[in-house]
C-alpha cells in the first residue's frame, strides 16, 4: 500500500510516526508528505517546519509545502502540486489536522483501496471528536470549553464537506476534569495514531464499513476556531464555564483577565461554584497559598496559576510574593 499523508500539528505528526514504524511488516510506503509551509517560531521568530515536516524528513520522505491545493486560488502552483500527488500513484491519501482545504480533485487522486460492500476508500482522516459533534477546526478545546464528560477519535471518509464523510472507525475517551487542551491533544494524538493504523490494516483486506452520519440532530455541532480574542474572561459567567475556558484556552489563546490595567494569563483555575459570593463579579474575595478567591456570575474562581506581561508562569503562593494581590480589588475591565 502507497500512503500519502498530509498533516501538520504534533498530533499529526504521532500518527504519521506510528505509520511509519508499521509500515516495514505490512508492506506500507509513504512516498510523499503534505504539511503547511513553514512559520515563524520562537524567540527570533525564525522559519520552522512543522513537526510533520520535520518528521518526514527524517525519515527521508519527500515533502510538498504549497500554499493551497485549489487550482482556482493558486494558479499554476496549484496545479504542480497536484500533478505531483498524481505522480506518487497513491492508493490512499491519510489526513490529519492539515490546515488546508482539499478539493473534490485531489480526493479522487489515489487509486483507492475496495471494501466488502463495494465502497472505494481514497481519503482518510483523523479526526478528534466523536462524530457528528464537534466538526470542524477545533474540536478538542471546544469540547472542554463546553463541559462535555468525554470525546475521542473518529477515522473518516472524507469527502467535500466538512468533516460530514462516512465514518470508518470510532474510539471514545474521557476527558478528566484536569485536561487542558494541551494535555487532551497529547492523549488523543495516541489514540489516533493507535487507530489509523488498525483502519489501514483492515481496509487494506477489505474489511472497513462506512456508516453515514446523521444529516440532523442535537448532536451536530461546530468547532469554530479559536481566535486570540476569546481568551479574555467575562466574570459574570458562572465560575463553572470560566474554569472550563482556563482549561480549554491552554496553551492557546491562554485566559486573560487585567489587574491594574495590565494583562495578566491566568493558565490553571479551579470552580468553587457551591460557594455563596455577594461581592461584585471581577472582585477579588481572598488571596493566599491556596489561590486568589474572585467572585463570578455564580460561585468563585479560584486562580492557581498565574502569569505577569513578561513574567514567567507561576503557582499562586509565589505570584503573590512579588505580587501582592487584596482582596477588595478588581480584575477585570474598568
Amino acid at each position: 500500500m502507497r500512503i500519502v499523508f498530509a498533516g501538520t500539528p504534533e498530533l499529526a505528526a504521532r500518527a504519521l510516526a506510528a505509520l511509519i514504524e508499521a509500515a516495514p511488516a505490512r508492506g506500507w510506503t509513504v512516498p510523499l508528505v503534505l504539511s503547511q509551509p513553514d512559520r515563524p517560531a520562537g524567540r527570533g521568530m525564525k522559519l520552522a517546519p512543522s513537526p510533520v515536516k520535520a518528521l518526514a524528513r527524517s525519515h527521508g520522505i519527500d515533502v510538498a509545502t504549497p500554499l493551497t491545493l485549489s487550482v482556482k486560488r493558486g494558479g499554476g502552483a496549484a496545479e504542480a502540486a497536484q500533478a505531483q500527488l498524481r505522480e506518487v500513484q497513491a492508493d490512499v491519501l491519510v489526513v490529519a489536522a492539515y490546515g488546508l482545504i482539499l478539493p473534490q480533485a485531489v480526493l479522487d487522486t489515489p487509486r483507492g483501496l475496495v471494501q466488502a460492500g463495494g465502497a472505494r476508500l481514497t481519503a482518510l482522516n483523523i479526526h478528534a471528536s466523536v462524530l457528528p459533534r464537534w466538526r470542524g477546526a477545533a474540536p478538542i478545546a471546544r469540547a472542554i470549553e463546553a463541559g462535555d464528560p468525554e470525546t475521542g477519535i473518529t477515522i473518516m471518509q472524507m469527502e467535500a464537506g466538512l468533516d460530514t464523510g462516512p465514518m470508518l472507525l470510532v474510539e471514545h475517551m474521557a476527558i478528566d476534569p484536569a485536561d487542558t487542551t494541551a494535555s487532551l491533544t497529547l492523549r488523543l494524538a495516541e489514540l489516533g495514531a493507535q487507530l489509523i493504523v488498525q483502519a489501514l490494516g483492515r481496509a487494506a483486506r477489505g474489511l472497513l464499513e462506512p456508516r453515514p452520519q446523521p444529516t440532523e440532530g442535537p448532536d451536530i455541532t461546530y468547532a469554530h476556531k479559536l481566535a486570540k480574542d476569546e481568551g479574555a474572561l467575562d466574570f459574570r459567567r458562572p465560575a463553572r464555564v470560566l474554569a472550563q475556558q482556563v482549561r480549554a484556552f491552554d496553551p492557546f489563546p491562554v485566559a486573560t483577565t487585567l489587574w491594574r490595567a495590565a494583562p495578566l494569563r491566568i493558565w490553571q483555575a479551579r470552580a468553587d461554584a457551591a460557594r455563596p459570593c455577594a461581592a461584585a463579579p471581577g472582585m477579588v474575595v481572598a488571596s493566599g497559598a491556596e489561590g486568589i478567591r474572585v467572585a463570578t456570575g455564580a460561585g468563585e474562581l479560584v486562580l492557581l496559576e498565574l502569569q505577569r506581561a513578561g513574567g514567567k508562569r507561576l503557582p499562586a503562593r509565589e505570584f503573590l510574593a512579588g505580587t501582592p494581590i487584596g482582596a477588595g480589588e478588581r480584575l477585570g475591565p474598568p
